[in-house]
């Protein structure tokens, strides 16, 4: 099972609230996030297969497949052991890929979707950078080819905490498990257009900076069909990338806890 930490409020009837880092990172982002969310609610945090704590025990074993269902269902295996039957999701990257894989296996288990950097959409220069990723993912050191990704997803000065936050959490990650989960990133299309064609009834904040010029543009897209803004909001923070609980961690908390309450 998955490694987490879980923060119990005194108040048990208190909803929970269940974190989801992105790839190559770890629960460790939400660092930022526990003092405030554990004020109110019970919050549970979870690290990824081959992820933080989760790498070691994972590691030796042998996945007969390796998908985005997978990964969920390995999230739900942490919730039907803790008892937890219905939790909201807090995503970042493509952890709300994860979240929105859940809403859809079981979603009676979700009360609501925030997905913070969320991808919706690869556009034309992300699917060139997994081509190349493709194609020397097995003969250049990952760490390089994730320095590089997390360059041009977040290229500004002013983005650098995050890019050094989710190079050191990935250096953390064996060059197989990288492959793997490069795989999973490499057939992610298909997954995506899905999502964009089916619009869940689960009340979801989409909370992005207002630079990140690779995902934001397919979130405003998609919101100008009222038929899904009955159901999803968009919240723009200024002076932003794409890593928004890292870079404005009070606006993003703000934010997220105002659409929770």
């Amino acid at each position: 099972m998955l490694h987490y930490k879980k923060f119990e409020h005194s108040d048990p009837s208190r909803s929970w609230v269940t974190f989801i880092h992105g790839a190559g990172g770890s629960s460790s982002i939400w660092f930022r996030q526990i003092r405030e969310f554990k004020a109110q609610y019970n919050v549970l945090l979870i690290d990824l297969r081959g992820h933080g704590e989760s790498k070691d025990h994972l590691v030796n074993q042998h996945f007969p497949t390796y998908t985005f269902k997978d990964v969920s269902l390995d999230v739900i295996e942490v919730l039907d052991h803790l008892q937890i039957e219905k939790s909201h999701f807090v995503g970042i990257s493509l952890g709300t890929i994860i979240i929105r894989e859940i809403a859809e296996l079981q979603a009676e288990r979700v009360e609501s979707m925030i997905l913070g950097g969320a991808i919706l959409k690869m556009n034309f220069r992300s699917q060139i950078l997994m081509r190349v990723g493709v194609i020397f993912k097995s003969v250049v050191p990952y760490i390089l080819l994730y320095k590089l990704f997390a360059w041009i997803i977040m290229p500004r000065k002013k983005h650098r905490e995050s890019r050094i936050l989710f190079v050191k959490e990935a250096r953390k990650l064996y060059q197989k498990e990288f492959i793997r989960w490069f795989k999973l990133v490499a057939e992610i299309n298909s997954k995506l257009s899905g999502h964009r064609a089916k619009q869940s009834p689960h009340p979801t904040l989409y909370i992005m900076g207002d630079e990140d010029h690779m995902f934001l543009p397919a979130i405003q897209k998609l919101l100008e069909d009222k038929e899904h803004r009955k159901y999803a909001h968009l919240a723009v923070i200024p002076e932003c990338g794409h890593v928004v609980n890292v870079e404005k961690p009070s606006d993003f908390n703000r934010i997220c806890l105002n659409f929770l309450n």
